[in-house]
């Protein structure tokens, strides 16, 4: 019974996450969501790009279920990086719809399969696993990424949230300015710099 909940409850938490990377790219130009905007070149649609490429691997390869369409292997060093951005020959709907369907590959991968499912990971340094960690291991991952582009998005326009329905509201900007200013004067003291 527990395994059936685990699995359930992280499959959902999975799919919670995908739809909080793709609403992150809504009512944004294509320079905004392809632009780099740290100083690793990290930009929305790469995120998205980038996990379509992993989840690829964990729920395909990992448990012998690959992904139908091509994609880079994990061991071809001169595609490494590739997946963090996008070309000005890929667009938004073939990266999304990308991530849609590698979604549902994934999502009928741990359908199929039991929670304690064996798999490979070949390039993991203790290879062996079960279904149970690449569920863990993807919801981290897809998390780690949504937070990367929730700081995105208030980069560009000052959006937050995970979905439209909890978005934060447009502030003035100088309540936001207020409160930067507060938080400034309280590291400064905090470190005698004041």
């Amino acid at each position: 019974m527990i395994d059936d909940f685990a699995k359930e409850y992280l499959h959902n938490e999975l799919r919670v996450r995908r739809e909080v990377m793709v609403w992150k790219l809504d009512g944004l130009s294509e320079y905004d969501i392809r632009r780099p905007l740290t100083l690793t070149g990290t930009n929305l649609l790469g995120l998205i790009k980038h996990l379509s490429l992993s989840e690829s691997r964990y729920f395909g390869e990992v448990f012998h279920r690959p992904f139908p369409e091509p994609m880079p292997r994990w061991d071809d060093l001169e595609a490494r990086g590739a997946d963090m951005w996008a070309t000005e020959e890929e667009t938004r709907d073939e990266i999304v719809d990308r991530y849609r369907r590698v979604a549902a590959h994934s999502d009928a991968t741990i359908t199929a399969l039991a929670i304690d499912s064996p798999g490979y990971v070949p390039w993991w340094p203790r290879p062996n696993v079960m279904l149970f960690n690449i569920l863990v291991h993807t919801v981290s991952e897809t998390s780690r990424h949504a937070g990367h582009a929730d700081i995105l998005r208030e980069q560009l326009d000052g959006s937050t949230g995970t979905t439209a329905e909890y978005a934060s509201s447009q502030r003035d900007p100088a309540i936001w300015e207020a409160l930067r200013t507060k938080i400034e004067q309280a590291a400064k003291l905090a470190t005698g710099k004041a």
